[in-house]
């Protein structure tokens, strides 16, 4: 299905739109990394495969010397938007402070502000299981003894409905983003949130536009009562680099903050960033049979992909 995108004739530029398409899940290596502290010296790893587009994230060690580098992973992986990530602690060393298990806990912190894409521990350690679900946050997580069963949990929770597209750092992204949010909005039924997302969406865009300077994938998804927008530009690795949140143009991040339920940044592998925020959206008012929530509010079962005719600006 192709849709024509049509530009209000204020414009002085046509808006450069990319062809739609769905990226499967290629899970990024992770590479070894090492640190010392006195009197001592570790090794930490932490590296992912995939099992059925789920990330499995590996690491061995102490948790007190691992829960940094795997918070970080964590990130890395949620940001290229898995089916859902796996903490596979089975080679950890047992006895696990206190104090770890409860920055363990804080991945939790990623369902609670999404739960469409689930993150468990497969931990054999039955006193860390216990802690993790027993936390506020850390209850949030997928918590099983093996890797099995973490992958099969994550696998059985449902599957966002999702609708991509990438758009040029052009000075039109914005207005495009608007449109494009609130077109699947409006096919989604989710008209009263489309004031609120299609600003955020657009403040977003502009600022990835202005400091980015890249490629811009935006992605809108629906799951179980809630809304999630997110763009992700394309940085360039920098060695050394520190993630930060990108200046969002001043007020940006207020605004963004102010107008939805959460909002973060996720750094992404090739050294950009994902910038999302989640907004409460009433459940769909009918059933329909093509990709929409239905009326029980169930989100689809696969994504359904839009593909938009590509328009080229004249010189």
């Amino acid at each position: 299905m192709h849709i024509q995108q049509t530009l209000p004739p204020d414009l002085d530029n046509h808006v450069v739109l990319f062809p739609t398409r769905y990226a499967p899940y290629v899970p990024a290596e992770l590479p070894a990394r090492s640190a010392g502290r006195p009197g001592m010296s570790r090794q930490v790893r932490a590296r992912t495969r995939p099992i059925r587009q789920v990330a499995v994230l590996e690491v061995a060690g102490r948790l007190s010397d691992v829960v940094d580098d795997l918070d970080q992973a964590i990130q890395l992986a949620l940001a290229e938007g898995p089916r859902g990530v796996v903490c596979d602690m089975s080679a950890l060393v047992a006895g696990a402070e206190p104090v770890a298990v409860e920055l363990l806990a804080m991945a939790g912190r990623h369902v609670r502000d999404w739960p469409g894409i689930p993150v468990a521990v497969a931990c054999p350690d039955r006193q860390v299981r216990e802690a993790l679900k027993a936390d506020p946050v850390g209850g949030h997580l997928i918590v099983t003894e093996s890797t099995f069963s973490a992958v099969s949990a994550v696998l059985s929770t449902p599957i966002p409905v999702v609708e991509r597209l990438r758009l040029a750092a052009h000075p039109t992204a914005p207005r495009a983003s608007r449109e494009f949010v609130s077109r699947i909005l409006t096919d989604w039924h989710l008209d009263p949130v489309i004031p609120f997302a299609s600003m955020v969406v657009s403040e977003l865009v502009a600022s990835s536009s202005v400091h980015a300077g890249t490629d811009i994938d935006l992605s809108v998804a629906w799951n179980a009562g809630a809304l999630r927008v997110c763009v992700r530009d394309h940085g360039p690795v920098v060695l050394g680099q520190r993630y930060a949140a990108p200046d969002l143009l001043g007020r940006g991040l207020t605004a963004v903050a102010g107008l939805s339920r959460a909002c973060g940044v996720l750094p992404t592998a090739d050294g950009g960033n994902s910038v999302w925020a989640v907004f409460a959206a009433p459940r769909a008012r009918r059933s329909t049979d093509n990709g929409m929530p239905n009326s029980k509010g169930e989100p689809l079962k696969s994504a359904r992909i839009i593909k938009l005719q590509r328009h080229i600006p004249h010189n």
